[in-house]
């Protein structure tokens, strides 16, 4: 006999009903346990899905990604392209910058030459760049040491010009008082440059001695 449907004898009435309520309840909540069972079975199934589907999105960016920083290398211009029609940058010349400054897997003469464009827009991301370095409390040759590990100067002189007058401007925006204008900043900014190219170029035979450079300047 089915335990669950038998009824002892010496119930009354009133505990048979009582009994029967009891019995009628438990399967209520043993139906509503499988029914929950199987939703929650439903749920990790499409949360499995999603993950899957989320996994399969993250590599395909970062595919992406690198195939942008590739074309980065080989042309920065249509490597930027790249990467904003496939919305992995946006067309800002702050998140460029950004990506820039990162410098993951990017050709640092590349970022030099992009930077060092005359362009509108390469002048905002070459200017939004310089102010992600923070030279507060830094001689000038230290600031420029740190600012040049982050890209290498380009060869046109215009380039380096333009690089160099935006990192005076910078430079004593975190500095003020240590120069009496960022003309003379970028002015003795640029003699730096151009004396540790000639100290460390082996084509230039005659190198300027300490009271040449500080003559000149």
């Amino acid at each position: 006999m089915d335990e669950d449907n038998h009824v002892p004898e010496d119930l009354s009435l009133v505990e048979r009903d009582e009994l029967s309520n009891i019995r009628r309840r438990k399967k209520e909540l043993l139906d509503d346990i499988e029914r929950l069972k199987f939703e929650i079975s439903e749920v990790m199934t499409e949360i499995e899905q999603l993950t899957c589907v989320g996994e399969s999105k993250t590599s395909q960016r970062n595919k992406q990604i690198a195939m942008g920083r590739k074309k980065f290398n080989m042309d920065p211009k249509k490597g930027i392209q790249f990467l904003l029609e496939n919305d992995l940058l946006q067309h800002t010349p702050e998140d460029i910058a950004q990506f820039l400054y990162k410098g993951e897997g990017l050709n640092k003469t590349v970022i030099g030459d992009y930077l060092g464009e005359r362009d509108d827009f390469n002048i905002k991301v070459l200017q939004a760049f310089v102010e992600l370095h923070e030279f507060a409390d830094l001689n000038l040759v230290q600031a420029l040491r740190q600012f040049l590990w982050s890209f290498r100067l380009p060869g046109e002189a215009q380039k380096i010009d333009r690089m160099m007058e935006a990192f005076a401007s910078r430079y004593c925006q975190c500095n003020p008082g240590v120069f009496q204008s960022t003309d003379t900043c970028y002015v003795l900014s640029f003699a730096i440059i151009m004396l540790n190219t000639s100290l460390h170029n082996p084509n230039v035979r005659d190198k300027p001695p300490v009271e040449r450079f500080i003559s000149m300047n």
